[in-house]
């Protein structure tokens, strides 16, 4: 590490990544040394965390003490870490001198299993009750979590010792064929003439060899009686809220097993889910308020995702203009907000998982994010948000309100002529629709994939003569074809984000320059409504025609008309 990067560090505060321990007020001896490493290596990451030493909490540089009488020797630092430490950890350590004084920084690579310290302290880096990054203690219920978190533990598969055969309840077993029948297509109809025992063998949820011997996790949440669910699984609760306001409408809890929730919850949604009608030629199109698609699958996923180990409810609140579905535990680790639609899948709960795929609840092909988001597209509305979600929480909003019917009306026609537009097609579309222009870059942020992907996505929708291309090169930016604006039924808009032609712009520099006196290139990309680059083209144009004359260099530069030279 070079002093530059040191300073940019400690100048970006503490973070997960990131733990100042001062040592002005007191030495840090070796036992809270190594506490400090084993909580940053305990932390959900994929990146290195780092541990300086000689730094306060504040950023202030008041440099490390001496470790070893009066020098501090890196390979004995290292070699106490990785004695101390369970399983070995073998971290880098380097001393830096910054402002005159040493610091000590340690470079903690990121681990697959949970580390301890030698006398058995399992500490990890979370954000603390006041909102700022802090050490806590990791109890049992933490290390599950945290293993589960990174794929190598299924929580679902885990043997509830006191449970016996007879806590699961008959009725439930029907009510999973009864869902395998109602999805015929979509469910494994092989599991319709197994008996109980079998079918429970069948997804892997009892160890038995005759009799059942052992039931899992996922036997009780599917199959168990309400008695044995309380017992067995006190986190397990889900919440159903209408709100208004301020006012509660509906606030009913179920502590039930997974498939007669679903159930429940479908049925609540389909008597509250209006429709709207929408006539295209002779096809008669409905729009619902929400798909009830996307929100079986929403509802899935936090039932499937949720954190087992927590205490609190899987909340579905009903508001006015939107719901919202939250769910107990974060994102599994390598999920995060920039890759949701294009992460491989990582379910918590593996096991749970497979069952409501074999019983036609959710895709087989796990990607019930995509169908969220791409049913919600394709009925004219806002896409869904994780935004809020955190390391304690999974919540998805889906935006309700009126739909833009207009949106929809393009997309079935596009449909009619046989080209049935991707959910990467469908997010370039709504965004432009709501932001009038994007490039590249903003595209490719968007569906979370690199610019040739992006690239290939917005060339295909030029084909289709859906949008259009302006610009050259770096200054490249797309909106809407006037066809499309006037399927929208806005066709001012397309003018209004076209703008001018080159002549056009032309006229309008000199005409300003001609008022002004003298014009530079950020003026000129506010007043013809195009970016830096293009500005600088449209000015080089007058300068070479002999109608403008520049001076200054680069950023300073500014233009006047060639005749007051």
């Amino acid at each position: 590490m070079t002093a530059k990067q040191l300073r940019r560090l400690i100048a970006g505060g503490e973070t997960l990544d990131v733990e100042f321990k001062g040592e002005k007020r007191s030495p840090l001896n070796d036992r809270e040394l190594v506490e400090a490493v084993v909580c940053l290596a305990n932390r959900t990451a994929t990146e290195p965390g780092w541990l300086l030493v000689g730094v306060e909490d504040d950023g202030t540089v008041t440099g490390a003490r001496f470790r070893h009488d009066k020098t501090t020797d890196i390979d004995k630092v290292t070699a106490l870490i990785a004695a101390r430490t369970r399983p070995a950890l073998a971290v880098r350590v380097e001393e830096h001198s910054l402002d005159g004084v040493p610091i000590l920084v340690a470079e903690v690579p990121p681990q697959q299993h949970v580390v301890s310290t030698s006398d058995g302290q399992f500490l990890r880096r979370t954000m603390g009750g006041d909102g700022r990054p802090a050490c806590l203690p990791m109890d049992a219920f933490a290390i599950q979590s945290q293993q589960a978190d990174r794929g190598l533990l299924d929580p679902s598969a885990q043997v509830v010792a006191a449970a016996r055969w007879e806590d699961l309840d008959p009725l439930e077993f029907e009510r999973f064929r009864r869902s395998v029948r109602e999805r015929r297509g979509r469910s494994d109809e092989s599991l319709l003439n197994l008996p109980d025992l079998e079918l429970a063998k069948a997804l892997g949820v009892v160890d038995a060899n005759g009799s059942p011997r052992a039931l899992r996790l996922a036997a009780v949440l599917l199959f168990g009686k309400d008695d044995a669910l309380r017992r067995f699984v006190p986190g397990n609760e889900v919440a159903f809220q209408v709100l208004r306001g301020l006012e509660v409408e509906v606030n009913d809890f179920f502590r039930w097993p997974l498939i007669r929730v679903m159930e429940e919850i479908e049925g609540r949604i389909r008597a509250r889910n209006r429709e709207e009608e929408l006539m295209v030629g002779l096809l008669r199109v409905g729009v619902p308020d929400y798909s009830e698609r996307a929100l079986r699958e929403a509802v899935a996923n936090a039932l499937i995702h949720r954190d087992y180990q927590r205490l609190g409810a899987v909340h579905f609140q009903w508001h006015a203009d939107r719901i919202e579905i939250s769910s107990p535990g974060g994102f599994p680790e390598g999920v995060r907000l920039d890759n949701l639609l294009v992460t491989a899948p990582r379910p918590r709960n593996p096991l749970l998982a497979d069952a409501f795929k074999r019983a036609g609840i959710v895709e087989r092909t796990a990607r019930g994010i995509d169908t969220i988001f791409f049913e919600q597209l394709r009925n004219g509305r806002p896409a869904p948000s994780y935004a809020r979600s955190d390391a304690t929480g999974v919540i998805v909003v889906i935006p309700g309100g009126e739909a833009n019917l207009d949106f929809v009306r393009l997309l079935v026609t596009e449909a009619q002529r046989d080209r049935d537009l991707s959910l990467d097609e469908l997010l370039v579309l709504n965004a432009l629709w709501q932001e009038r222009s994007l490039d590249t870059a903003d595209v490719a942020k968007m569906i979370q994939k690199p610019d040739a992907d992006a690239r290939a996505t917005l060339h295909r929708l030029v084909e289709a003569g859906i949008i259009e291309e302006r610009g050259q090169k770096r200054g490249r930016t797309w909106h809407l074809s006037a066809a499309t604006y006037r399927a929208l039924g806005d066709k001012a808009a397309y003018v209004r984000q076209r703008g001018f032609e080159p002549l056009q712009q032309e006229q309008m520099v000199l005409q300003y320059v001609d008022k002004h006196g003298r014009i530079t290139r950020s003026e000129v990309a506010e007043l013809c409504r195009i970016g830096p680059h293009q500005a600088s083209r449209l000015l080089a144009r007058l300068v070479r025609s002999g109608r403008l004359s520049r001076h200054g260099m680069r950023k300073a530069a500014w233009y006047e008309g060639r005749a007051k030279v």
